[in-house]
């Protein structure tokens, strides 16, 4: 079953990617992909099968053994999590399955400077710092959100999360936490407005300017698995308790919105991004975290 669901996964994947290029491409006033296969639904394919078969180039003072184990890591990460899908039967059901989410994701920042480093590119290293301290920055503020709503539940198991909103929708709980939570949430996948690893204008590409062929299909593929699963996060915490079909339903609404957010508006200045997050995001959620902590005794 669990193979069953990643499978499900990397193709909702591959035309995740290819609604994003055909909204963002009728917001600039064309087409977008529409000549491999019906509608160019075979785009993301044909894309794939070009990265995995073309040749992999590498600057001669690269690491590669960084370069393979880092891009390679990044998509294990991102498959792996989906063993906590509660909505499939016969997955393991970990009593701390919301601590083994947090550590997944906090691992995924040192795969990013490993990624940087590994290039040993001046440009590669600038966008793999700015990464990690923006992932680690709003990792925190996630964390101490994600924690709010699991010391309301009393557990830290996805099938108990799942079960115990089926009356209740936790989001409830604070609406204002639910909209910090999901800026926090574009932050930490260094979606627009929050892309400064990728800042084309200034870092080219980031922190995978010098990969190329599978490597970076892994990485590629890696960040796009980690925005469904992370809609699949902010589902199952704040609006759980349904059927598996309503799940794809908010998961494709929540993605979309992340598309429409990039199309709409732009990036904004690095500082202002460290400055929201230690001075606004990080106190408010100690803050409810105290609170929750207190009503409990």
């Amino acid at each position: 079953m669990y193979f069953l669901n990643v499978f499900g996964v990397l193709i909702s994947m591959a035309f995740f990617t290819l609604l994003e290029r055909k909204f963002l491409g009728y917001g600039h006033f064309r087409s977008g992909p529409n000549l491999v296969g019906v509608l160019g639904l075979g785009q993301s394919f044909s894309d794939a099968f070009s990265l995995f078969s073309s040749e992999f180039l590498f600057v001669f003072s690269s690491n590669l053994m960084f370069i393979f184990f880092g891009s390679f890591m990044m998509l294990f990460l991102s498959l792996i999590l989906w063993v906590l899908n509660p909505y499939f039967m016969g997955f393991y059901s970990f009593s701390l399955g919301f601590m083994f989410f947090l550590a997944c994701v906090g691992l995924g920042s040192y795969l990013i400077l490993f990624c940087g480093w590994g290039s040993n590119s001046l440009y590669s290293s600038l966008g793999s710092m700015r990464g990690l301290s923006q992932a680690i920055s709003y990792e925190i503020s996630i964390s101490f959100l994600v924690l709010y709503f699991l010391i309301s539940y009393c557990s830290y198991d996805f099938f108990f999360v799942k079960d115990f909103q089926e009356f209740f929708w936790g989001g409830f709980l604070s609406l204002f936490i639910f909209f910090f939570f999901f800026i926090s949430l574009l932050a930490e996948l260094s979606r627009t407005p929050f892309d400064f690893t990728e800042g084309e204008s200034e870092l080219v590409s980031g922190f995978n300017l010098e990969y190329s062929s599978y490597f970076f299909a892994f990485i590629f593929m890696s960040e796009y698995l980690n925005i469904i699963f992370m809609s699949f996060v902010f589902f199952l915490i704040c609006l759980g308790g349904f059927s598996f079909i309503f799940s794809i339903f908010f998961v494709f609404f929540l993605s979309f919105i992340i598309i429409i957010i990039r199309g709409c508006l732009p990036r904004f200045r690095y500082d202002f991004l460290m400055v929201m997050n230690w001075s606004i995001f990080l106190p408010v959620s100690l803050i409810f975290i105290f609170y929750c902590v207190y009503l409990s005794f």
